[in-house]
């Protein structure tokens, strides 16, 4: 079985992965990360996501599988990133307030003889949210690196009242579907019960 990387530096996903019991070493895939013209959200993840698996894969020697993937948050067809300042962050949160948007997620893998990816599409209902919350919420200093804003997983988890999809999806990797994918690559699940990732190569 060829070792598993995965290409992100992502601590959400390296413990998603761990939690499945897949071994993995952690590879940097720097990429450009702007929308292309007209680019759907299902392109745009897909896209980033076949291109960190490349960009892991080109870093590595010797066989090996390589994981890439990508989210995005999408309010009316509009890909909300991750906030480039206090005011864009506050906006961002004032648009996703007591309405329902999605959340893209891309997987793909790669041995360098093919690449397989999928995407999951999870829809988010969020509450009212005040502009104290908002504030206080940028002030806790979460969502300053998370797409559309805030996290799921973390302290944002206040502001959701409904999840229709997958909830892994959301944090930034669909589980079952990953192990489908890992699965079709010799990959298995369930290896340990724990593990703790090797870094390498991030900058």
């Amino acid at each position: 079985m060829n070792p598993l990387y995965l290409a992100s530096g992502s601590p959400r996903r390296r413990e998603l992965l761990t939690q499945i019991g897949v071994p993995f070493s952690v590879v940097s895939a720097p990429i450009d990360e702007t929308p292309l013209p007209d680019e759907s959200a299902q392109a745009y993840v897909e896209r980033l996501a076949r291109a960190k698996a490349a960009a892991g894969l080109a870093s590595v020697e010797g066989p090996a599988v390589v994981l890439g993937a990508d989210t995005a948050v999408v309010l009316d067809g509009r890909i909300l990133g991750k906030p480039e300042s206090r005011e864009d962050a506050l906006a961002m949160l004032a648009d996703l307030s007591g309405r329902e948007h999605q959340v893209l997620t891309a997987v793909a893998l790669t041995d360098g003889q093919r690449v397989q990816s999928l995407s999951v599409t999870s829809h988010v209902r969020f509450r009212a949210i005040s502009d104290d919350e908002a504030q206080r919420y940028w002030a806790s200093g979460e969502p300053a690196d998370k797409a559309g804003g805030y996290a799921i997983q973390g302290l944002g988890a206040v502001f959701v009242t409904g999840l229709s999809g997958s909830y892994s999806a959301v944090v930034g990797l669909p589980l079952s579907e990953t192990a489908d994918l890992l699965g079709q690559f010799g990959v298995a699940c369930w290896q340990s019960p724990a593990h703790t990732p090797e870094v390498t190569n991030l900058q």
